[in-house]
């Protein structure tokens, strides 16, 4: 039997954000930077990739470490991170790896004869002089590269604009040789930054970070994220490196903007930057992008969701759910994980992910400790909402709690809805178990569990009986 597909799609204790998904041979393969939990930084660990069959996207194969940090010559002793990374097929049939260590503002290249690896240091983009791409004068400093083979050209995507720095322009495109490295066309400003958006159509969603590109038939989707961070948004053009004009919202992870089960302008989850890309599985879309954990910026993980293609070639915002890559709702019996959460939020709005005041994902032991995630620092009010089940005679509900808390955990079918079910817990310095009736009648829903009462709760489950 097939496994269920889940958000996150890895296991709870993986932490790769800024994935890109494509297809090689029948499988799906995620290339990302790769955070550790409780780490201080971002992208501190070597590039590890996973891969699933694309009629099985539950079932998810760990390839291994496909690119140490330190294979990178200006990285030899290992103190820079590896950011956020892409891949494309050249026209040798091996595959490129394209990335920025945190220090050094240029593009390095690693390639492969296999999807997985292992990579091997390349070369870096340069001018046709030897200066590199970042280096020449009046270069802006490289970033988060996305790269597109289109015929003989490489197109490389790359770009990264702050608040208040009008020395960063926007995103930009670089033609590459077939040699994979050498530059042809010079940079250009494809989509504007946050200081050069008025008047450009782009304003509110102006250029941040993260590069990606993909071609859905004759046109070019340029997708990245946006200066308020938590959204990933989509720029179309009939060239690959001209005339973007801004279309819309894919993903929020905060899910601002949705209106679909509550106010567009109420945050739903803990966001903050965002990176990830598209991909057609079995003719279905699906944008790929991260989550935070942990409270903070450095614990990310990696979520999808499926996207509606219109036949104007536009995408409708997605919903965060718990089944993004499931292709339908999950099955309305048995136990799931807390980590499973799309939804977390208090009586208290807060589109940022930080704070002692709200519940986040955990997990106990150290980074690597195969130990499941659960929802920690659930105060009064404190929600977790689980997205969708198809239920059929669901009968009871029970929760695995534990911490030092003295109240009630209230389930409800939507957000703002009726209590269905209650179920009191006590302080307990391990896990146990309380179950009670719920009124849950047959169909499609949403679980949202707020704790109410004194002290602070962990859930590290929930089951639905039948």
């Amino acid at each position: 039997m097939k496994k269920q597909a889940f958000n996150p799609y890895l296991p709870s204790w993986e932490y790769i954000p800024d994935g890109e998904p494509y297809i090689f041979d029948g499988r799906v393969y995620i290339y990302g930077s790769h955070d550790f939990y409780n780490g201080h930084v971002f992208c501190l660990g070597d590039y590890v990739c996973w891969s699933a069959p694309t009629d099985d996207l539950g079932n998810w194969r760990y390839e291994g470490v496909i690119y140490p940090k330190t294979s990178d010559p200006y990285n030899k002793d290992g103190k820079m991170c590896l950011y956020a990374p892409d891949v494309v097929k050249g026209t040798d049939g091996r595959y490129y790896l394209y990335y920025v260590l945190d220090k050094v503002s240029v593009v390095s290249v690693a390639v492969s004869d296999s999807p997985a690896g292992t990579y091997e240091f390349y070369g870096y983009v340069h001018y046709g002089d030897g200066t590199l791409l970042g280096e020449n004068q009046g270069d802006e400093p490289q970033f988060d590269p996305g790269v597109l083979l289109e015929g003989n050209q490489v197109y490389l995507y790359t770009g990264f604009c702050g608040q208040g720095d009008r020395s960063r322009s926007g995103a930009m495109v670089t033609v590459l040789d077939t040699d994979m490295l050498t530059i042809k066309i010079a940079p250009k400003t494809i989509v504007p930054g946050v200081m050069y958006g008025s008047g450009s159509g782009f304003e509110g969603h102006e250029f941040f970070e993260a590069s990606s590109i993909r071609k859905i038939g004759s046109t070019y989707y340029f997708i990245y994220s946006s200066a308020v961070m938590h959204e990933l948004c989509y720029a179309t053009s009939r060239f690959p490196d001209r005339d973007f004009e801004y279309r819309g919202v894919l993903v929020s992870n905060s899910d601002l903007h949705i209106s679909s089960y509550k106010p567009a302008d109420k945050p739903m989850a803990y966001g903050c930057n965002n990176h990830g890309g598209l991909v057609e599985i079995n003719g279905d879309w699906f944008i790929f992008y991260h989550r935070h954990t942990n409270g903070c910026w450095f614990c990310r993980q990696g979520c999808a969701e499926k996207l509606q293609l219109e036949p104007d070639g536009s995408f409708r915002q997605a919903e965060l759910t718990s089944c993004g890559l499931n292709n339908g709702p999950l099955h309305g019996e048995g136990e799931y994980y807390g980590y499973l959460a799309c939804n977390l939020f208090t009586d208290k709005d807060t589109v940022y992910v930080g704070g002692d005041a709200f519940p986040k994902i955990m997990q106990d032991g150290r980074d690597g400790d195969e130990n499941p995630g659960y929802i920690g620092n659930m105060k009064h009010s404190a929600t977790a909402g689980f997205k969708y089940f198809d239920c059929h005679g669901v009968r009871r509900i029970s929760v695995k709690t534990r911490g030092y808390a003295d109240g009630t955990f209230q389930v409800r079918l939507k957000w703002d809805g009726p209590v269905v079910a209650e179920l009191p817990i006590k302080y307990s310095n391990v896990w146990e178990t309380y179950t009670a009736k719920a009124d849950v009648p047959d169909g499609i829903h949403a679980f949202y569990f707020t704790y109410v009462g004194e002290g602070t709760a962990s859930l590290l489950s929930f089951t639905l009986e039948t």
